[in-house]
């Protein structure tokens, strides 16, 4: 079977992906984070209030605004403000998660073409 070759044209398009998707790879990168994520698919579709997040996690209000900013800026998390509260809640579009998908898959199908080196026969 032949291997397709890897290009440089490949590892470059990767390489471009790899910075479009830093933002998302960085806050799924986070254990507390991907935590808060489960929790949220877990909890009401309407959003959660900081405060409620930090009371049923072993989290600061601080600490659940710092990691939600950052899921917000990730594009996985919205908000939206009502009065003096402010609810957080999963973004059902998350364009980004289908960048993610397609680095993903990209990576898989370029790999594919890698010569094997573990040197088994």
């Amino acid at each position: 079977m032949d291997k397709v070759i890897v290009t440089n044209d490949d590892v470059g398009r990767i390489e471009e992906k790899l910075r479009n998707c830093h933002k998302i790879l960085n806050a799924l990168g986070d254990e507390t984070r991907r935590h808060l994520i489960c929790m949220m698919l877990r909890g009401e579709c309407s959003g959660s209030r900081v405060v409620d997040i930090a009371e049923k996690t072993n989290l600061s209000r601080p600490a659940v605004s710092h990691h939600m900013q950052i899921l917000k800026d990730a594009g996985i998390v919205k908000s939206r403000k009502e009065g003096t509260c402010v609810y957080y809640y999963l973004d059902v579009e998350a364009r980004e998660l289908d960048r993610l998908t397609d680095l993903f898959a990209d990576v898989s199908r370029v790999m594919r073409g890698v010569p094997d080196r573990s040197g088994d026969d």
